[in-house]
């Protein structure tokens, strides 16, 4: 498949496309819609009573293995301006979801972790939300894998998202 300059025409897809792999993206696209509701009722009181969206949840997402990240890490993760996910990291310090602190190493550098409050239903719920996924990549074969990830790569970088 040859990829479309920005200025091209849009067109639609062929019909074969849509009978096969594009019928899938609406199920997913449910899937991921689904999030809130499926998030540990802690999560969610701190969501809904602060209005916080699904880049405020991609931020957290990022933090749940219980690793420190940089904004310019998370930035670099989630693909999006570090304007923006300075942002998000304030509004979640602000909420109590997350913890700042400076780089010891580097003063001018922020570190992010998640608030200990929040480390274990971040950890049951991210494990939840990724067991469908998880069972799908073990049925794959190494040649498949490199594929799909080749694919989702390709498909993240031409929408972008920021």
């Amino acid at each position: 498949m040859d990829q479309q300059e920005d200025s091209a025409e849009p067109r639609l897809p062929d019909p074969e496309l849509v009978e096969g792999v594009l019928r899938f993206v609406p199920l997913l696209e449910a899937y991921y819609r689904r999030a809130p509701d499926e998030m540990p009722e802690e999560l969610q009181k701190v969501f809904r009573r602060h209005s916080l969206t699904g880049r405020h949840g991609g931020v957290l997402a990022q933090l749940t293995l219980g690793q420190e990240l940089s904004v310019s890490g998370l930035s670099a993760r989630l693909g999006v301006r570090l304007s923006t996910v300075s942002e998000l990291v304030g509004d979640l310090a602000y909420v109590g979801l997350v913890v700042r602190r400076a780089d010891p190493g580097n003063r001018r550098r922020t570190l992010v972790t998640l608030a200990d409050a929040y480390r274990e239903p971040m950890r049951v719920f991210m494990a939840q939300r990724a067991a469908p996924l998880l069972r799908v990549l073990e049925r794959l074969s190494p040649d498949d894998l490199r594929g799909f990830t080749a694919g989702l790569e390709v498909w993240a970088d031409e929408v972008g998202t920021d």
